[in-house]
């Protein structure tokens, strides 16, 4: 059954904004598990411009289903996972100078040191997906780093307007959900997802996990954080 991991980076941006102690992410995790969440997503920037390490440590004491941490593959947030052991990583690129993530990791070009962290985060029991675009090259070469999962990125089909762009890029999203299932790899997605466009990609077959932030924060603040994870795993399944 497909299921919805919640990013609550942005709550921590508002928090940060004023460098103080509210709004809390991990009260933040708590009502969305309550609203429905089957996972919390958290991403760990070299930055620190939202989630701080202290949040991670306290929501993995505190989150019930499961916890994802995303993070650039460097020494630095390697030692940290290791540490503190999420649930599962998700292998992100990262630029400090981005508003957020722009696209998915070169595999390709970087398959030898994304093998070597990948290898070993699974050694120590934490599985790791990569986040890629829906490409067959990037796909191919996620599986021979032997991750996992990939998560697929969905930010070009998200932000596309023409009906015909949209739906090009839906099928490239499918066929390379199927290609990487071929292959062996677990398949989630995200980036981009809203309340308008979630349900087309909750379709792909094979599909395990969206995980969707902006969105949902963005309504949570005039309906709660609550009801508007129950209003996104409606639209997942098409009811709104």
């Amino acid at each position: 059954m497909l299921t919805l991991g919640v990013n609550i980076d942005h709550v921590a941006t508002v928090r940060q904004a004023r460098r103080t102690t509210e709004p809390d992410p991990v009260a933040a995790a708590v009502l969305a598990e309550l609203g429905g969440a089957d996972g919390i997503t958290v991403h760990l920037r070299e930055d620190r411009r939202h989630i701080q390490e202290r949040d991670v440590r306290c929501l993995r004491q505190t989150v019930q289903t499961h916890l994802n941490l995303e993070m650039a593959a460097t020494p630095e947030m390697l030692a940290i996972a290791l540490e503190i052991h999420p649930d599962y990583v998700t292998l992100v690129p990262e630029k400090r100078q981005e508003i957020t993530t722009e696209g998915g990791l070169d595999v390709v070009t970087s398959q030898t040191q994304l093998t070597q962290i990948v290898q070993e985060l699974q050694s120590q029991a934490i599985p790791v997906s990569l986040f890629i675009d829906p490409e067959p090259e990037q796909i191919r070469a996620s599986q021979q780093t032997t991750a996992q999962w990939i998560e697929l990125h969905t930010g070009t089909y998200a932000l596309t307007k023409q009906e015909h762009d949209r739906h090009r890029e839906l099928e490239r999203l499918t066929v390379g959900a199927k290609l990487a299932q071929e292959l062996g790899l677990r398949v989630n997605a995200g980036h981009g997802l809203t309340y308008q466009n979630v349900y087309p990609v909750a379709c792909i077959s094979g599909m395990e996990e969206l995980n969707i932030g902006h969105s949902i924060i963005s309504r949570a603040v005039l309906v709660g954080l609550t009801q508007a994870v129950r209003d996104m795993k409606r639209a997942m399944k098409g009811e709104v």
